[in-house]
């Protein structure tokens, strides 16, 4: 079980801030599966594109940002192209949102597939028109591995609940009780175990 449970990946905490690890110049190297807080972003890209599925991710980019694209810099650093500028952006110069949305196509589109991948909240963020692409994306990247998602977004999960391949479970509290109720309308309510 230990084994097993190693081989899954977890991304609860991919940075965007001003010193988010994924802003920073790396150095590029073969890189399987994206860090889990984005530090080797640029690698991972360049491995996508090597190896890995570098037309998923380039229509992943496209979907989210029509007439842009993702690659890595020679500094080291992610180079973005966008419809109408005349030079690459840096992953310093991109929006928290951009940015996240970025390591998630990394994160799911990555060479090495987990047996599990669990996002936290994806949409944190990123802008409402990207939740449409990400959902798309999400149903892309289940094809090859299981991934569970915890989200607040009701956009992302009825995006989401259109894919035969997607099961959804809410939780609700009800006077202090909690209630899981799953897209098979069956109530499904969880019993404590006796001591």
């Amino acid at each position: 079980m230990r084994e097993r449970m190693r081989n899954w990946r977890f991304y609860d905490n991919l940075r965007t801030d001003v010193d988010a690890p994924a802003r920073k110049a790396q150095i590029v190297t073969y890189t399987p599966a994206l860090a889990n807080d984005g530090a080797d972003l640029a690698a991972a890209i360049a491995t996508i594109h090597a190896i890995g599925d570098g037309e998923a991710f380039n229509d992943a980019i496209e979907d989210a940002f029509p007439g842009s694209t993702v690659g890595s810099g020679e500094d080291g650093s992610i180079a973005t192209r966008q419809r109408g500028l005349l030079r690459s952006l840096r992953a310093s110069e991109l929006s928290d949102g951009t940015l996240r949305y970025i390591m998630l196509c990394a994160a799911l589109l990555a060479p090495s597939k987990p047996e599990i991948l669990i996002l936290n909240e994806p949409e944190s963020s990123l802008h409402p028109t990207l939740l449409d692409p990400l959902a798309r994306l999400l149903t892309t990247a289940v094809k090859t591995c299981q991934i569970v998602v915890v989200s607040h977004s009701e956009r992302l999960l009825t995006a989401l609940a259109g894919d035969p391949d997607t099961r959804t479970y809410r939780l609700e509290k009800d006077c202090g009780e909690t209630f899981l109720h799953s897209d098979e309308d069956h109530y499904l309510r969880w019993v404590w175990p006796s001591r």
